[in-house]
């Protein structure tokens, strides 16, 4: 068994986003944030070429010299906000680069191992076995031969700092290609290529009036744009700015979002076009001053709600300061199937209800586990288990921890993320069993709940041994205490032990071997004289 991760605190995030739509806009507003999102896109790609290909040779004085040249033709401030945008590109694209080399050497690892096996070895939990037959061995040869090729050309792009991105997605470059399956036209692709290449993004700036200067949203909901320098003859207001017609208001953080502008704190902006819907959205952002979490120990002394994720549902089950289940399970389902925004809006429904069940239960923290199926999606490891893999792939961990710390800190609550080893096995060892009643079911995944909800705790997964009865010769103590969280083997089950198992000590017989008159019982044999009737009174 491997050693397990002490359970932790999720930090809340830092940041915060919300978005609006842009109402009643005429045709001339839509005109001119067409021009100028094509016109800072077009500066936006060229840096980031510039950027991307220059590998490692990158200091201050270059970035310098690139915001200058892109001044020249936007403006400052426009500058910034590119040459920002253009290394956090840079930066995503490195860390994507360095995950499909880890995909890449884990997959080549596995092909290898299984190569090197006779032909039908079975596999463990562990380990997968050999190939099934010599066609697929020879089919999986070559495919490592693909595989190391193309290791070594990312590799090579790694250690020079390359990074090969496509502004606007290369999935939808490519269905420029394959109009006809997408079920698009020329002019609905070019459309969405354009809108996904265009550039409308601005940082703030803190004691700037309503804390953006470049784009500048008033407290009364009027929008207005700072102009690059090439598209300046377009301008309807003063210095240069072109005022939107229509209002935007936020309903979700209004307060929080007018606090921030009327204190001339900084705010982010950011428009996009949905070219589907034909619509206009604005998003404004900023980052949220750091809060100290509820410590862990005040959290567990409230209880907690343990919660198993799975493919289509969160199992839920919610326990005591001393791990003793509540109450019964619960469950909270979601289908992930449809569109992202369809899948999304399931998510956040249930994570909903499960935040507003964790108020009204009293509890200080929710326990998940610290899921990473990575490596637990690709055939090389479960063979032809596609089954099992769509299982594990369909399981949103990625986005239910994007979005179930934010909610938890809204209503007071604090995540903890615990290890996930051997939750599911455990729990329906100890647990699924003993729960279990005409009027209850408890499935695997709700013990599993249990299991994570206790481990959250610091208590171990097994259930405290019953304390024996009292007899003559035993009494209840020692069995019912818990076991100390830093003792070794405290998750592993008991230990098998040969011989003759009881509840009870045996009596020490030779203790007592040497006085049977100790034991001063009525009718005993060994009293010390024998008891004799004696005559009836003379008054009966």
């Amino acid at each position: 068994m491997r050693s397990l991760r002490v359970p932790f605190v999720v930090r809340e995030a830092s940041g915060c986003a919300i978005r609006t739509r842009l109402k009643d806009l005429t045709a001339l507003d839509v005109e001119v944030l067409r021009q100028v999102g094509s016109h800072l896109g077009s500066l936006a790609s060229r840096d980031l070429r510039v950027y991307a290909q220059a590998g490692f040779e990158r200091s201050a004085a270059s970035w310098a010299v690139r915001k200058q040249a892109l001044t020249a033709a936007c403006s400052s401030r426009w500058a910034g906000a590119v040459t920002k945008a253009t290394h956090d590109q840079y930066a995503l694209a490195r860390r994507a680069q360095a995950a499909h080399l880890h995909r890449l050497e884990t997959t080549m690892k596995v092909i290898r191992d299984r190569l090197a096996q006779p032909l039908g070895a079975k596999g463990s939990k562990r380990s997968p076995g050999g190939y099934r037959s010599a066609r697929e061995w020879r089919a999986k040869a070559q495919r490592l031969r693909v595989l190391e090729a193309r290791h070594a050309e990312v590799r090579a792009d790694w250690e020079a700092g390359r990074v090969h991105v496509v502004r606007g997605g290369k999935r939808l470059a490519t269905t420029r290609h394959h109009l006809a399956e997408a079920g698009l036209t020329e002019d609905e692709w070019r459309a969405r290529w354009e809108a996904a290449r265009a550039f409308l993004s601005a940082d703030g700036e803190s004691g700037k009036r309503f804390g953006n200067e470049t784009i500048r949203v008033a407290p009364g909901g009027e929008v207005s744009v700072k102009l690059p320098r090439p598209l300046e003859h377009l301008a309807n207001a003063p210095h240069g700015r072109y005022v939107l017609t229509g209002r935007v208001a936020f309903a979700h953080r209004g307060e929080e979002w007018t606090d921030r502008i009327d204190a001339n704190r900084a705010v982010a902006y950011e428009i996009r076009h949905d070219p589907v819907r034909d619509r206009w959205y604005l998003t404004a952002s900023w980052k949220r001053p750091a809060v100290q979490a509820l410590p862990l120990e005040a959290a567990r002394a409230q209880g907690v709600i343990g919660v198993d994720m799975n493919a289509d549902h969160l199992a839920a089950y919610r326990l005591d300061a001393h791990g003793n289940p509540v109450g019964g399970p619960r469950r909270f389902a979601y289908d992930l199937t449809g569109p992202a925004s369809r899948r999304d809006a399931q998510l956040r429904h249930a994570l909903t209800r499960l935040m507003h069940w964790a108020v009204r239960e009293g509890v200080g923290a929710v326990a998940i586990e610290d899921l990473d199926f990575t490596d637990s999606t690709t055939r090389e490891k479960h063979g032809r288990r596609k089954t099992f893999r769509q299982t594990v792939s369909g399981i949103p961990t990625g986005r239910l921890k994007a979005r179930i710390v934010n909610m938890a800190a809204e209503h007071g609550l604090i995540i903890v993320a615990v290890d996930p080893a051997y939750t599911s096995r455990w729990g329906a060892q100890h647990w699924q069993k003993p729960l279990t009643a005409p009027t209850r079911a408890v499935t695997r995944h709700d013990a599993a709940a249990i299991a994570i909800g206790r481990r959250a705790l610091g208590h171990p997964v097994r259930r405290r041994t019953a304390t024996p009865p009292h007899d003559r010769s035993d009494r209840a103590g020692h069995r019912a205490a818990q076991t100390e969280p830093c003792a070794r083997g405290r998750e592993e089950t008991r230990p098998s032990i040969p011989g003759q198992r009881t509840r009870s000590v045996p009596p020490d017989t030779e203790a007592k071997a040497g006085d049977q008159h100790a034991q001063h019982r009525s009718g005993h044999a060994a009293e010390h004289q024998p008891w004799i009737q004696g005559s009836l009174p003379p008054s009966l």
